[in-house]
C-alpha cells in the first residue's frame, strides 16, 4: 500500500490525451453518481512516481505501457481532502487525502487497446472529453486539483 505523511496517501494522476488532444475519463465502477476521473492510485512502497503511473495505467485501462509515451510531468505534487463523510470508507479511514505526482502523456494506440474490464476493474464506462471539461465532470473536492493540471498543463493542451 501506498506510503503517505501527514495523513495523505501518496499516489499518482495520469492525464493522458488521444491523438485529438482529448482526455481520457472514466466513470468508477462503485460510484453510481455522474462523476468521472482520470486514471490514478497508490503508490507502492519503493515505487518510482512514472512506474506506477504506467502500472495503473494499465491496471485500470488496459493500456500497455508501451502505448503511452510521457510528455511532462507537475512540478509539484497536488493534494486533495476527502469530505469527512466519505473519509471512513476509504482506505479504511486511514487517509485524509492524496497527495499524488500528475503527469501526462500521449495516448499512441487505439481505441481498440482500451479495456477497462481488467482484473479488477475500476470504471464502468469510459469517454474521450475536452481537458476544458475536466473540472465539470469530477466530483466536486477533486475539481480545484484538476483546474490546477489545467493551468500547470496548458501550453501542452490545444
Amino acid at each position: 500500500m501506498a506510503t503517505g505523511e501527514n495523513g495523505y496517501r501518496r499516489g499518482v494522476g495520469v492525464m493522458l490525451l488521444n491523438r485529438e488532444g482529448k482526455v481520457f475519463v472514466g466513470a468508477r465502477i462503485d460510484n453510481t453518481d455522474e462523476a468521472w476521473q482520470m486514471p490514478q492510485g497508490g503508490i507502492d512502497k519503493g515505487e518510482e512516481p512514472w512506474a506506477t503511473a504506467q502500472r495503473e495505467l494499465e491496471e485500470e485501462t488496459g493500456i500497455a505501457p508501451h502505448l503511452v509515451e510521457r510528455i511532462a510531468e507537475c512540478p509539484e505534487r497536488l493534494k486533495y481532502d476527502l469530505p469527512e463523510g466519505i473519509r471512513h470508507e476509504l482506505w479504511g479511514g486511514k487517509w485524509k487525502g492524496q497527495d499524488q505526482d500528475w503527469f501526462l502523456a500521449r495516448f499512441l494506440g487505439t481505441d481498440a487497446d482500451v479495456n477497462i474490464h481488467t482484473e479488477d476493474p475500476e470504471f464502468r464506462e469510459w469517454k474521450w472529453i475536452e481537458p476544458s471539461e475536466l473540472p465539470d465532470l469530477i466530483v466536486p473536492f477533486k475539481r480545484e486539483l484538476y483546474r490546477q493540471l489545467l493551468r500547470e498543463f496548458a501550453e501542452h493542451l490545444n
